[in-house]
């Protein structure tokens, strides 16, 4: 990892997209800082996308979508989007969206990768795994969250339960074998059923929202992120920023962001923002 002082003027001036994860990226202890929340502004002031792809569920990320000056937070490891605005509707197939939300300051409209009756089968079968987990495996319990979880399950590591790493191990290896994905992140273990992951979340919402190739554009991205369920996007972005605090997972990473911060959390995400920003001839960060 190189410090982010090392990436190239001329490489952040090509930078038109920015995708972040959320917990421990953005937030401390459960809140975004006023650091971070500038700097997305910021951001999208400056006309730059902003997309937030995290393992939480879509039901915790509705308050946030509305609230956060964001393009989309793609929830639950890329499975299920959450956006303001309606693109063009010949985006979407008939199956998989958009949906109205409604209960809330404005509405939100949802995507999803799958289709409602695999969502409805997959959930079923995850219900059994996450009984199973917390009936055969001491000390393991689901997450808080996991009520608004549609598309996944959670098991808390770090954020209100604590979990060693041999006990990490065995969950997501008994996730493994009921032949789910599994990853994790700084507070959560999460196994699903289905293809999708961040990376795969990343190339659907920006194509699906932005009518744009992700992958045919990586070197005008960045990716900032924390911790192990982050190491696809590392690989894939050229352009990819770790936070301070990723030095707790470095001996468990394969795959290193290619700069690393000085600030943690917040205050690193900040960092990344004012990068951007300083190698546009507007300097619009404050």
């Amino acid at each position: 990892m190189h410090p982010l002082t090392a990436w190239p003027p001329e490489a952040r001036r090509r930078i038109t997209g920015v995708l972040t994860d959320i917990d421990d990226t953005l937030t401390t202890e459960g809140a975004i800082t006023p650091q971070a929340l500038a700097a997305l502004a910021a951001l999208k002031a400056a006309g730059l996308s902003v997309i937030a792809i995290t393992g939480r569920p879509v039901g915790w990320s509705e308050p946030f979508a509305l609230a956060w000056p964001v393009d989309a937070i793609v929830a639950e490891n890329g499975a299920v989007a959450l956006y303001q605005s309606f693109p063009s509707a010949s985006n979407f197939s008939s199956q998989k969206g958009p949906q109205r939300m409604h209960g809330l300051r404005e509405p939100l409209s949802k995507i999803y990768q799958q289709d409602a009756p695999t969502r409805a089968a997959n959930f079923a079968r995850m219900q059994a795994v996450l009984a199973r987990i917390e009936r055969e495996l001491p000390g393991a319990r689901r997450a808080t969250d996991s009520p608004g979880r549609e598309t996944d399950i959670a098991i808390d590591h770090s954020e209100f339960n604590h979990l060693g790493e041999a006990q990490i191990a065995a969950v997501a290896g008994l996730m493994r074998s009921e032949g789910m994905h599994a990853s994790v992140s700084s507070i959560h273990i999460n196994g699903w059923y289905g293809e999708h992951n961040k990376l795969v979340g990343a190339r659907w919402i920006v194509s699906e929202l932005l009518d744009r190739e992700l992958a045919a554009e990586m070197d005008q991205w960045v990716y900032v992120g924390d911790s192990t369920n982050d190491q696809l996007m590392f690989e894939a972005f050229g352009n990819s920023v770790g936070v301070a605090n990723i030095a707790r997972f470095v001996p468990q990473l394969a795959h290193l962001p290619r700069y690393v911060t000085q600030g943690e959390r917040g205050a690193g995400f900040a960092e990344v923002a004012a990068a951007i920003l300083a190698a546009r001839p507007e300097r619009a960060f404050v």
